[in-house]
């Protein structure tokens, strides 16, 4: 990735994505707390990000939206895409007052998208997938492969069914694979 996010950028952006979702279910504008915009921060670079909720003990996903690239500012795009996540997923119903505090908020930070014209150079864990063919598309996070226990195969199958393609279509000539790589942070 082009940047790093140190961890105290990191700490904004996780707080920022829980006011805004409070903020929501309490019928209020968000109170961001102030940050210096300072033109070498992580926090005022575009960049895609995507943010993840989850809840319970298992960590069950509860909600996911994000962008792969973003002509905003980090910290706006997780703003927007916390929102998305908390009342916007279609897979999901709007979360609720009572889920919030057992609502656990992962954002991914994401690199510029780049062809990739061997799929078998893939690695696992540290590759991310965006596939477009047609009209369809689908894209998984690299940390979603580790957490299935997927392996180069599985992951690669994975991406055509999630953009509602048949296994093996990443390999078609008319199908463009792209990789990128994410810094990947939650709460604790």
């Amino acid at each position: 990735m082009e940047f790093n996010i140190d961890k105290n950028e990191q700490n904004i952006l996780l707080a920022q994505a829980r006011e805004t979702i409070a903020a929501e279910l309490e019928g209020r504008k968000p109170v961001y707390s102030k940050t210096e915009k300072n033109e070498d921060s992580s926090l005022y670079k575009p960049c895609g990000a995507f943010v993840s909720l989850h809840t319970g003990a298992e960590h069950s996903l509860r909600g996911c939206i994000g962008r792969m690239t973003a002509n905003l500012p980090l910290i706006e795009t997780v703003r927007l895409m916390a929102r998305e996540a908390a009342f916007g997923d279609p897979r999901f119903p709007p979360l609720k007052k009572e889920e919030f505090s057992r609502t656990h908020i992962e954002i991914s930070a994401l690199s510029p998208m780049t062809p990739c014209p061997d799929p078998r150079k893939v690695k696992v864990g540290v590759h991310g997938l965006y596939l477009r063919r047609g009209a369809r598309s689908g894209v998984l996070l690299p940390q979603v492969p580790v957490e299935q226990g997927w392996n180069l195969d599985q992951y690669l199958d994975y991406i055509c069914i999630k953009a509602g393609l048949p296994e093996g279509s990443y390999d078609a000539p008319d199908a463009e694979l792209l990789t990128f790589t994410a810094i990947v942070f939650g709460e604790e």
